[in-house]
């Protein structure tokens, strides 16, 4: 049974100062990239495919934009009535003019790399690249550390996915980092999707395990197939168990 995460795992893990923290909302989406250069527009999924035709809502919103070059960071998500990301809606595929992205980050900036830059200037920049902003993208807001808690227990109670807490004065960085931390409400269907991934991991492992006896050593060891999972348990250096993706 897993209990209720607490926020004291992820004060620990970005140091005693909450004010340095900017958590924000975790829509339940999918992370994608959108560039613009010129009169070019691309939506670039995490796998590096190109889905700029499967969003026109988006792509005609960067079009819009009255910065012609620029890469923002975010989630593509479809909002129900309740303005709640919708990732059934999403993922079936069927609802392609609704999505929108929900922006989280900008990397570049008329011709300018930002990815150096903290988290806090970023954002500065990602505000102005947006202000006034069509529909079809709309920023993630974001808040001091010191709400973090309030920020966290709110989300749950109104059934969001969970919020996501970075550093503010650290600079961008693709991947995994020890900078930020996922924390996910475990009461909402995504956990249980990180659950079912989960089992299905530990299933492969033990078929795997009991592959690797049948041979009896022959050929070389077999590797866990962990490195193939899309969302897995992490722990950090005190033991303590987050679910954290990309």
């Amino acid at each position: 049974m897993h209990r209720p995460i607490e926020w004291g795992g992820p004060c620990a893990r970005h140091g005693r100062d909450r004010s340095s923290i900017s958590p924000l909302i975790k829509c339940d989406g999918y992370p994608l990239r959108v560039e613009r250069d010129g009169d070019r527009v691309r939506l670039i999924t995490k796998g590096g495919y190109n889905w700029t035709d499967c969003y026109p809502w988006i792509m005609e919103a960067a079009r819009k934009n009255r910065h012609r070059h620029f890469v923002i960071d975010g989630e593509a998500v479809v909002l129900g009535v309740d303005g709640i990301s919708d990732f059934d809606a999403l993922h079936s595929g069927k609802h392609g003019a609704e999505v929108q992205l929900c922006a989280f980050d900008v990397l570049a900036m008329d011709g300018d790399d930002l990815c150096g830059l903290p988290l806090s200037m970023r954002k500065v920049n990602l505000d102005r690249l947006l202000r006034g902003r069509p529909d079809g993208i709309f920023i993630n807001p974001f808040e001091v550390g010191a709400i973090g808690p309030e920020l966290f227990r709110a989300a749950c109670r109104m059934g969001l996915e969970g919020i996501v807490s970075k550093r503010r004065d650290r600079p961008y960085q693709s991947g995994r980092s020890k900078h930020w931390i996922k924390i996910k409400n475990p009461a909402h269907p995504a956990m249980s999707r990180v659950m079912d991934a989960l089992s299905k991991h530990r299933s492969s492992s033990e078929h795997c395990r009991l592959a690797h006896h049948a041979v009896r050593g022959c050929g070389p060891p077999l590797r866990s197939a962990s490195h193939m999972l899309p969302n897995s348990g992490k722990q950090d250096r005190a033991g303590k168990q987050f679910f954290v993706t990309y």
